[in-house]
């Protein structure tokens, strides 16, 4: 059964995501959520707590808890998140996903040395651009094990890989190891995205793993520099 918190922050994120809760409107205070979800006041801070990290709320000492704009696709480094996990928040925004190549191959020599995989191994390469607003501003260039996830199709690739690695295969992804830089853009981006002026992409790496340890998945996904913006919860 989904913890108590965890069902407060479901209930408020899909009113805030469906126009109920819209953006700049106040939360009712912590004593009226309390009553409201019949928890504790603990319970409901860990609710609000979660929704902040999430980037759904913000709490303004004083005045209390409001709801945030997410007018900008938002990835966040403390969770593992998929791009429909992210597209799910972004209510009234055209988002679309175009998978423009599929491939399966043998891991190319620096990949195995990355994924610590046997010679021979055979991996599926995507390339899957992101449409935010009519505009093509992320390139995802995604490797897979074949092994690990078999059965993956293009028809997967543009819907949901990571719900089909984990509803369909059973598989619990565990954690990733991240990285972010600034780049000098590519021919590849060129082809792939609207890049406008810009000479520079937003770079993420992930290598991911499953709850096994076996890495799974390296992806490095390219962002034009205006439309995003990355967060993470520091804590003391």
């Amino acid at each position: 059964m989904m913890a108590k918190y965890r069902q407060i922050f479901e209930r408020l994120a899909e009113e805030m995501r469906n126009g109920t809760r819209p953006a700049d409107s106040k939360l009712p205070s912590e004593t009226e959520l309390m009553h409201q979800f019949e928890a504790s006041r603990g319970t409901v801070r860990k609710a609000l707590d979660l929704l902040q990290e999430n980037g759904y709320v913000r709490k303004h000492h004083g005045k209390g808890v409001f709801v945030l704009k997410r007018d900008q696709i938002e990835f966040q480094f403390n969770g593992i998140v998929s791009f429909s996990e992210v597209y799910a928040s972004m209510l009234g925004r055209s988002i679309q996903t175009y998978v423009v190549s599929f491939e399966e191959m043998e891991a190319p020599t620096w990949l195995a040395e990355r994924m610590n995989l046997a010679a021979g191994t055979h991996v599926f390469r995507i390339e899957r651009v992101r449409n935010f607003d009519g505009e093509n501003v992320i390139l995802d260039i995604n490797y897979f094990v074949k092994d690990l996830v078999p059965g993956l199709t293009e028809e997967i690739a543009a819907r949901s890989i990571y719900g089909y690695i984990e509803g369909e295969l059973g598989l619990q992804i565990s954690y990733a190891k991240r990285k972010i830089a600034a780049e000098d853009v590519t021919e590849l981006d060129r082809k792939r995205l609207d890049l406008h002026d810009y000479e520079y992409v937003i770079v993420i790496t992930n290598d991911t793993f499953l709850y096994e340890g076996q890495q799974f998945e390296y992806t490095e996904s390219r962002h034009r520099l205006d439309k995003f913006q990355f967060s993470d919860v520091a804590r003391r």
